[in-house]
């Protein structure tokens, strides 16, 4: 493919609460056994992308942990490549990132040395698949200057977190609103964008001399009436993970049949850094329902609707219902846990009692390991 990729992961999420504390949010397990990286990394692995670059930034400890190794998505050729960048101190630069369009200035040595005519664009803290070859093929021919990935929301989601949009006939973008107060529209940008490479390194030095620092407010909305900006509409699945309802419902979603079947056994295949670890292991007594369960799980007692991540042990007479629990958690026996988020390697006392009443709790227990 004749493009380049970029994902940017070195943004700071406060919607996560305490689950952000500790790691970014394109490193967030999703669906048991992937990051949510993963999603946007396997997109361009099947659209044929040869060279990706990632910025990183915040928390960045385990997700260039993730990503030490380009195997795992099929990058490590002799051309091309998976290139992970953090922040770095210079004679001339002083500064972290100081927003999206910033952290493309900061690693402008990566476009200028490239030969690729377009780039794409997309965040890691998003669910979805899409190839994005039709993408720039619907780029090439409405002659844009940049192509936006758009979809229409449920007119009972709100929009105002989001970027919204506003499209003419032909799909020309016409308004465009980073993060409105009231939303106008229920069509939203998907943080996805296509543009030739010579154009966003133009765009960006051209910000960085007037100190603009964010892609969308000082490039996409700046110049939405001097450039042809073109949304390209999906209708497949996204999510994105910004908060933790919303962490908490795109994990539920993989435990619904048709979203499960649409990742994991339709072409294309989503991938990830493989563990190596045995199978879950249910012992006598355990009882699961319409649940997803990781590699090197322990399941003793009983685990309804919910998602358990690698190397989890539930102890007996458990009772864990609409909940995820994150890696290598201990629950002690006879714990019941309802509406909840454990945090990974978390250790839950034997009798212990969490209840999510108003809402998903999320539970951080650091209590030391021992049978009890």
């Amino acid at each position: 493919m004749k493009a380049i990729g970029i994902l940017l992961a070195g943004g700071n999420n406060h919607g996560l609460g305490a689950l952000s504390q500790k790691r970014a949010v394109g490193a967030m397990p999703v669906a048991g056994s992937f990051r949510a990286i993963d999603f946007a990394l396997s997109n361009m692995s099947n659209s044929k992308v040869q060279k990706v670059g990632v910025f990183t930034q915040y928390n960045a400890g385990s997700l260039n942990t993730h990503l030490n190794s380009s195997k795992w998505w099929d990058f490590g050729r002799k051309q091309g490549g998976l290139f992970v960048f953090t922040p770095t101190i210079t004679a001339d630069n002083g500064f972290w990132y100081r927003g999206t369009a910033d952290t493309i200035y900061q690693n402008l040595d990566f476009l200028k040395s490239s030969h690729e005519p377009y780039v794409i664009i997309a965040s890691a803290d998003c669910i979805y698949k899409l190839d994005y070859n039709k993408v720039l093929e619907y780029h090439i021919d409405k002659k844009a200057d940049i192509t936006v990935v758009v979809k229409d929301m449920p007119k009972d989601v709100s929009c105002e977190r989001f970027g919204t949009v506003k499209m003419n006939e032909e799909c020309r973008i016409e308004e465009f609103e980073e993060k409105p107060l009231v939303a106008k529209s229920n069509t939203i940008s998907c943080g996805i964008y296509i543009i030739r490479r010579h154009q966003l390194i133009d765009m960006v030095e051209r910000s960085a001399k007037e100190e603009r620092y964010d892609f969308v407010r000082d490039i996409l909305i700046r110049y939405k009436d001097m450039k042809h900006i073109y949304g390209y509409k999906i209708k497949d699945y996204w999510s994105n993970i910004a908060t933790v309802e919303d962490y908490y419902r795109t994990n539920m979603d993989f435990l619904k049949p048709e979203i499960r079947n649409y990742f994991f056994k339709t072409y294309p295949e989503v991938f990830s850094k493989v563990a190596d670890l045995p199978p879950a292991k249910y012992n006598s007594g355990s009882r699961v329902v319409n649940s997803l369960v990781a590699s090197g799980c322990i399941i003793n007692g009983t685990v309804e609707n919910s998602v358990i991540f690698r190397e989890a042990y539930i102890g007996n007479n458990c009772v864990i219902k609409n909940s995820i629990i994150l890696n290598d958690v201990y629950i002690g026996d006879n714990t019941h846990i309802e509406n909840c988020i454990v945090e990974s390697r978390g250790t839950m006392r034997a009798n212990s009692e969490y209840i999510g009443e108003d809402g998903i709790k999320i539970v951080v227990e650091k209590n030391d390991r021992y049978v009890m």
